[in-house]
This record gives structure tokens, C-alpha cells and sequence, in this order.
């Protein structure tokens, strides 16, 4: 099997390299990546439960989708995939913002991105594929702001920064 390798990055998003995913993320190095957020007509979230066996944040819940785009491929051609990899389905996605961010986990690895944020409209139920998602449920975004302070550890970091500083572009 092939090894997913990202895009390495400067801190202007300038392509730097690629390396293997485990490796940039063992070196804790800057890679371009993205954070889909599906919204339905009721303007809930459509978040996800990350399954139980990904090599960190396993069994947290966060956004829709998240990715790193490989070479050649736009990061919004990279969330459609990953929507159809991970949820079932596709639509269309726009990009509305991005920023970087550092989270060290327990397990030693570090997720170091420069993570474009992208939204779409969806009102359907997901076709989950199993090996990447766990559960999934609609969440109006003052339930997602109760939960995350009363309960942040159930929560993906990346998740937690965006739905705290950037929560005002998702709309």
C-alpha cells in the first residue's frame, strides 16, 4: 500500500516538500491541511466521531471532515474526496478562511497545519465509512459552545480552535 505523504508548507502556505504523513507528524512539522463543515438548512453542523484505531484524537468528535490535500489536488478538490472517503457523500465546498496551529498529543505526535477552513450544504443522512468515522449527528452551533466548555476533552483541538476563533467565517 501506498504511504499518504502531505504537503509541507511555510508560514505563507508556499509548498515546501512532501514527506510522509506519520513522519511530518512524529517531526511535528508545518503541512497543509483542511477542515470541511457540512451545514444543513437548519443551520445545524454535521459533526463526526472519529473512530476508535486513528493514530491520534481517536474516538473525538469534530467536524465533518478533515484532511491533507496530496500533490497536485486543491485543498476544496481534497474535501469533496474526503466528504465521499470518510462521509458518503459529496457537495459542493467553499473555502472561507485558514490559519496555523500546533497541538501536540500523548502519543508523541504533533499535528502542526496551516488549515483551510471550507463549508458546504447538506441535509441528508451520511453513508459512514467505518474505518474512518465512528458516528455522526447534527449539532446547532449554542449546543456545540455548551458542550465544548463543559465537556472540551470530548473534542478534537483543531475543532476547538476553529469553532473558537474562526466560528464567525463558517457562516
Amino acid at each position: 500500500m501506498k504511504k499518504e505523504k502531505v504537503i509541507l508548507v511555510n508560514e505563507k502556505d508556499e509548498p515546501i516538500g512532501l514527506m510522509e504523513k506519520i513522519e511530518a507528524h512524529e517531526k511535528g512539522l508545518l503541512h497543509r491541511a483542511f477542515s470541511v463543515f457540512i451545514f444543513n438548512d437548519k443551520n445545524e453542523i454535521m459533526l463526526q466521531k472519529r473512530a476508535a484505531h486513528k493514530y491520534h484524537s481517536p474516538g473525538l468528535w469534530t467536524n465533518t471532515c478533515c484532511s491533507h490535500p496530496r500533490e497536485g489536488e486543491t485543498v476544496e478538490e481534497a474535501g469533496v474526496r474526503r466528504l465521499q472517503e470518510e462521509m458518503g457523500f459529496q457537495t459542493p465546498i467553499k473555502h472561507v478562511t485558514s490559519f496555523i496551529y500546533k497541538a501536540p498529543f500523548d502519543n508523541g505526535l504533533t499535528e502542526h497545519e496551516y488549515d483551510h477552513v471550507l463549508v458546504g450544504k447538506y441535509n441528508e443522512e451520511p453513508n459512514l465509512n467505518p474505518e474512518e468515522v465512528a458516528e455522526w449527528k447534527w449539532m446547532t452551533p449554542e449546543d456545540i459552545k455548551a458542550k465544548i466548555k463543559s465537556n472540551p476533552e470530548e473534542f478534537t483541538a483543531w475543532f476547538k480552535i476553529i469553532f473558537e476563533k474562526y466560528y464567525e467565517h463558517l457562516t
